[in-house]
């Protein structure tokens, strides 16, 4: 009796651990390109409501009353709720001779250039709110700035 040409029982487990293999392999890079992308997204969503937050931070500087104070912190939550701007102002740069140095206390830095007078230096922090059901990863991201309000 001759055998048959063909697979045999062990060969034919071997394949299948060999494509199961592969497979799991192919799943586990799959699910790491989601996470990234997912991940990519939310921090360009807290990019773009950070810039948004210090334009309306700046808004608030302009508008305040500094009678009472310069503004030294501005807190904003974005309307779908995932994000969380922390706005600080750390310096007002203001002319020697005004009247704003004396009413901003330690904020106020004095400086001798008309063309900078006014510009505040700020920072901002934008977290993912962890309240929020929609947020899978924390995000944080932070940029310095000096502008004029």
């Amino acid at each position: 009796m001759r055998s048959r040409g063909g697979f045999g029982l062990w060969q034919a487990i071997a394949l299948i651990l060999i494509v199961g293999g592969i497979m799991s392999v192919a799943m586990r890079y799959a699910k790491i390109g989601a996470t990234h992308t997912v991940d990519s997204y939310t921090k360009e969503q807290a990019e773009l409501f950070m810039r948004s937050a210090m334009e309306i931070a700046l808004l608030q500087i302009s508008g305040h009353d500094r009678s009472g104070g310069c503004l030294d912190r501005v807190r904003l939550l974005s309307k779908d709720g995932k994000f969380i701007a922390d706005i600080n102002i750390t310096r007002y740069y203001l002319l020697k001779n005004s009247t704003d140095l004396a009413l901003c206390g330690p904020l106020g830095y004095p400086i001798e250039s008309e063309e900078s007078h006014g510009m505040v230096m700020m920072e901002a922090v934008v977290t993912t709110n962890p309240a929020n059901p929609k947020v899978l990863h924390p995000v944080r991201v932070t940029k310095r700035s000096i502008q004029r309000p």
